[in-house]
């Protein structure tokens, strides 16, 4: 079947993938964990911020399109993007890379050094993941799971807060489960099929898969709770929502062949937006009323 022809400025953006922006938002948790979300200026400081992990992301999306363009011509979803599907060609794909690039430094310099200094690190990750570690069993998903740990420090640096281990901690935990699983939602597409288009997944089984499955799962969800006791015991009313998303989402690759992409599952469904809607507001909630919430001075 024949992808339907995109106009210039549809494929630009849609190679960009807006869609992963979502995964920038972990920016925000140093915001809201700190309390600092009522202050005007840290709200603009971590939109910024916000902004140029967009960039760089997008940049890093459309380089591995680049690289992989003949491979997602044979995957049963990946066919579909601009650069697979020939709506955007090389020399545009290079020119909207040095743009976002450009831009994404520019604005990142008006956060200070430090955070150049992380975005830059986050950048490279990005690179060394496309250039190298892909093709790494075990290392492909921790490479991107530092990845996530970049953005976590990135929103800390942006608004000038201290590092917590358990910010750290809790994130690693997190991107793990999100990682592995997308492997298994990835195998479980193709299950039957013709056309696996990343080397690793060679490497992964259902069953192993399941095992890692097993130990992220629990990782993120005891490491989440022990932050919530170790801090503020009113942040144990937010435990019940990160207890049903990861439920969910295990719930949505076991039984509705979902998670090969967490972008688009997370966006898709409702019951994981309302949860993440609910988490935001209760945690916040806490943070502003219940005595001791917010963090002690540096």
């Amino acid at each position: 079947m024949s992808v339907p022809h995109r106009p210039f400025a549809l494929a630009a953006l849609v190679a960009m993938r807006p869609k992963q922006w979502t995964k920038n938002a972990l920016l925000f948790a140093a915001l809201i964990f700190s309390a600092r979300f009522k202050q005007p200026d840290s709200l603009g400081q971590a939109g910024l911020a916000f902004v140029v992990f967009c960039l760089l992301s997008s940049t890093g999306y459309i380089y591995n399109d680049l690289r992989d363009v003949e491979s997602d011509r044979k995957h049963p979803k990946k066919r579909h993007r601009p650069l697979a599907a020939g709506h955007l060609g090389p020399r545009a794909a290079w020119a909207i890379m040095g743009l976002a690039t450009a831009a994404a430094l520019g604005l990142a310099a008006l956060l200070g050094a430090w955070f150049v200094v992380v975005a830059l690190a986050y950048f490279a990750t990005t690179l060394s993941y496309s250039l190298y570690f892909k093709n790494f069993v075990i290392l492909d998903v921790m490479v991107l799971a530092s990845c996530y740990i970049w953005r976590a420090v990135a929103g800390a640096v942006a608004i000038d807060v201290p590092i917590t281990p358990w910010l750290l901690v809790c994130t690693a935990f997190g991107a793990l489960f999100l990682g592995f699983n997308k492997r298994r939602g990835e195998i479980l597409l193709l299950e039957g099929k013709a056309g696996g288009t990343r080397k690793s997944l060679a490497h992964y089984s259902p069953a192993m898969l399941q095992e890692f499955q097993a130990i992220t799962t629990s990782g993120t969800i005891i490491s989440y709770a022990l932050y919530t006791v170790s801090t503020n015991h009113g942040l144990l009313l937010t435990l019940p929502h990160v207890l049903y998303a990861v439920f969910r989402y295990i719930y949505l690759i076991d039984q509705k062949g979902e998670g090969a992409a967490p972008d688009e599952t997370l966006l898709r469904d409702r019951p994981i937006q309302v949860t993440a809607i609910l988490f935001v507001a209760t945690a916040a909630a806490v943070l502003l009323w219940v005595p001791g919430a917010t963090p002690p001075p540096r």
